[in-house]
């Protein structure tokens, strides 16, 4: 998977893009109207608790995805056949289905409330979102933990067997310390994606900073401001994924296998 192509100058783009699309909105605007920044500022902190929800999502998405991933990556490489054929067939579903319609189908059928023993747990839809996004991102992960595994070379596996380590020790002490270097960048990047992959949940109804937007645009009933807030959304996406990427670069440097 690349490293997300982002750079300073797209920032400052947007940026610029923004403050553009403010003053126009501002020339076309009625002259009793609030201005465009003015207006955007007082929306911020409505904003501010959407966006929090995506980042809430994707930090329990990709910690998820993360855990179910590795199992999974596992199972690709083991010994038994029909493990691996099972890993592999579950990985490539779900690595190569649309994410939006694996969103849709947990919302749709995964239950609203989960009932153990006398207790009824109440499953929320940004809760059902995060499980169908955790899905493609567990298949990806488990692509990753399969490729790390078989980049290392042969003699590291010659080498663990003829101490007589058991596969267990093998994987612990010897091949996973050293996948972990493999695998730190592209997870880094796929944490990127999965976090600009977020305001798809408001396809599906989840009130986050994608359908907040919508709804003060609704709200306020100014065509102006159309182009102003999703810049506005759109520049908060870059300022926190722009720092994920400059680190992926350097983890990627520091770690690089020669």
């Amino acid at each position: 998977m690349p490293a997300l192509p982002l750079d300073a100058r797209h920032g400052a783009i947007l940026t610029l893009a923004l403050l553009i699309s403010a003053g126009v909105g501002e020339a076309l605007a009625a002259p009793s109207a609030p201005s465009i920044i003015e207006t955007i500022l007082k929306w911020t902190p409505l904003l501010a608790q959407g966006f929090a929800l995506n980042i809430a999502m994707s930090f329990l998405a990709m910690a998820t995805g993360t855990t179910f991933g590795v199992a999974l990556g596992l199972g690709q490489i083991s010994l038994l056949s029909p493990v691996r054929a099972s890993s592999w067939f579950v990985t490539q579903f779900f690595r190569n289905s649309p994410w939006l319609v694996l969103l849709f189908y947990c919302m749709l059928l995964l239950p609203f409330e989960i009932r153990i023993g006398n207790t009824f747990i109440s499953l929320p839809g940004w809760a059902k979102a995060t499980i169908g996004l955790a899905l493609p991102v567990m298949a990806n992960v488990s692509e990753l933990v399969r490729g790390a595994v078989q980049s290392i070379p042969s003699g590291q596996w010659e080498a663990s067997e003829a101490l007589a380590f058991t596969r267990f020790q093998l994987l612990r002490m010897v091949i996973l310390p050293q996948c972990v270097q493999r695998m730190t960048p592209p997870w880094m990047n796929l944490y990127a994606i999965l976090t600009v992959a977020t305001p798809l949940t408001s396809v599906v109804g989840v009130s986050e900073a994608m359908t907040l937007t919508g709804d003060i645009l609704s709200s306020e009933g100014r065509t102006e401001l159309l182009v102003p807030m999703y810049l506005y959304l759109l520049l908060w996406f870059f300022i926190y994924c722009y720092p994920i990427a400059l680190a992926t670069v350097a983890i990627e440097r520091r770690f690089q296998v020669r």
